[in-house]
């Protein structure tokens, strides 16, 4: 398959709901981890999308050459262990990108960042231990504990996506709350999205 939608959005920023959207619109969508793949066994237990997009650049020069079953990608960052990994802030990952799917469209999931740190905090030990405890671009250890520092971060990324995407028309901003939220995706891709909605909703952001 060729690489027709890519989502640069951060974790929780709606990149589950974008994830089930393609998936009902016929897309194959790969999503943070490929568990198709995992096996039981050391050093085969995650099979993270991040690691094979940089395990693609970096070997073939192409970063979806592990993943030609999949047309589409939603979310490619994770924390894991020692491993920290953010292909959404990372330019030249971006640029092969552009470079090798001409066809592709960019997406960047986004919500109010206010709430958005909310969900993070909310979400398992994201924003109080994994976040603050590794290396993320625009998070050096140590930063990212407070709403305040994860709100710079947060407006920080999508600020720099539009600077790189200026004037592109391959690239789209997308409020998820956004009234419209459906029919501009349905425009960006040229396909109708048959479902819209709430996936992965945090319970505990929402009760805060």
């Amino acid at each position: 398959m060729v690489l027709k939608v890519i989502n640069l959005g951060l974790p929780k920023s709606g990149t589950t709901t974008l994830n089930r959207a393609l998936s009902q619109a016929g897309y194959h969508v790969a999503d943070h981890r490929l568990k198709e793949r995992e096996q039981d066994r050391p050093g085969k237990r995650r099979v993270f999308v991040g690691s094979l997009l940089y395990k693609g650049l970096y070997e073939v020069g192409d970063p979806m050459a592990y993943m030609q079953d999949y047309d589409a990608v939603s979310e490619i960052s994770f924390i894991h262990g020692k491993f920290s990994i953010w292909p959404q802030f990372d330019f030249a990952m971006i640029k092969a990108l552009q470079d090798l799917y001409p066809e592709a469209r960019f997406i960047a999931t986004r919500r109010d960042a206010e709430s958005h740190s909310k969900s993070i905090m909310a979400w398992n030990n994201l924003g109080t231990t994994r976040l603050p405890a590794s290396t993320v671009p625009g998070l050096p250890i140590g930063y990212g504990k407070t709403a305040d520092q994860q709100m710079r971060w947060i407006d920080g990324h999508y600020e720099a996506l539009a600077h790189w995407f200026r004037d592109d028309s391959r690239y789209l901003e997308l409020d998820i709350a956004s009234p419209d939220a459906q029919a501009q995706v349905g425009r960006h891709l040229n396909r109708d999205l048959p479902w819209w909605g709430k996936a992965n909703v945090n319970k505990k952001a929402q009760d805060s």
